[in-house]
């Protein structure tokens, strides 16, 4: 797709999601640049790509997301590509139940702050480059929550939405794309990491086609809306969900 020798960072690379585009990009000779939190699980992705540089970063922090777009360009001297895949959920707080403001401010400080951050910071160097930027959201953003404490991860995607519709304006003037992605269910460590009590199994029955997808079907729309066939694409978010939408509909 056009990818060789263009620098592409991608947030929570260490499974699921971010790795899968990690390794398709490095495939197509894209220079990869891996972030993430797991240093163990970065290192395994890493040894699947061709050089990344691997920067082991909390982008919620502004000092390790300032460490993100310095060290790339530093290192390459150019970014053309930014995927802000890194997201969680967790279900400690609903408006009746638990913690509210609390998964609140961690939800939305991963979700949505550091995203508008990255793309401040990365958004002079990708103009220089006329590059593009994918923003990883979910279904979740136009649905009701599945269950009352996961009210903040929804709200956290309907603002990830909106924030691509911005900034696609903003940006669209400088040559630079901003799209976003939103998958249904896909078979990644997004269950345990927010100790859901489901399996993807029993999530398999919420999909028209009784599937939930892989990682690396996520990947591949990632890398078409990154490439020069999506050219004329920007301000959309893609909906890549077996279904899910339409059957809760």
């Amino acid at each position: 797709m056009g990818f060789k020798n263009k620098v592409v960072i991608v947030t929570g690379a260490s499974s699921g999601i971010g790795a899968a585009a990690a390794i398709a990009f490095s495939a197509e000779g894209a220079r990869v640049v891996m972030v993430g939190r797991d240093n163990t699980k970065l290192k395994a992705v890493a040894a699947k790509c061709t050089n990344p540089l691997v920067i082991l970063a909390d982008v919620s922090k502004d000092e390790d997301a300032k460490r993100i777009v310095d060290e790339t360009i530093k290192k390459f001297g150019q970014l053309d590509v930014l995927v802000n895949n890194a997201g969680f959920s967790n279900l400690s707080g609903s408006l009746l139940e638990g913690d509210m403001m609390k998964s609140y401010d961690s939800i939305m400080s991963v979700n949505v702050r550091a995203v508008v951050y990255l793309t401040n910071l990365a958004a002079p160097h990708l103009i220089k480059t006329k590059g593009n930027i994918v923003n990883i959201s979910s279904i979740a953003a136009y649905l009701p929550p599945f269950s009352a404490t996961s009210i903040n991860y929804s709200v956290s995607k309907a603002a990830l939405n909106h924030f691509t519709v911005c900034a696609a304006t903003e940006l669209g003037p400088h040559g630079v794309r901003v799209n976003g992605v939103c998958p249904g269910p896909v078979r990644t460590d997004f269950l345990v990491n927010a100790k859901y009590p489901n399996t993807w199994d029993d999530i398999s029955n919420l999909t028209l086609f009784d599937r939930v997808s892989e990682s690396d079907e996520i990947a591949d729309l990632i890398m078409f809306l990154s490439s020069d066939k999506a050219k004329s694409i920007t301000g959309s978010n893609y909906v890549i969900d077996c279904g899910t939408m339409l059957k809760r509909n």
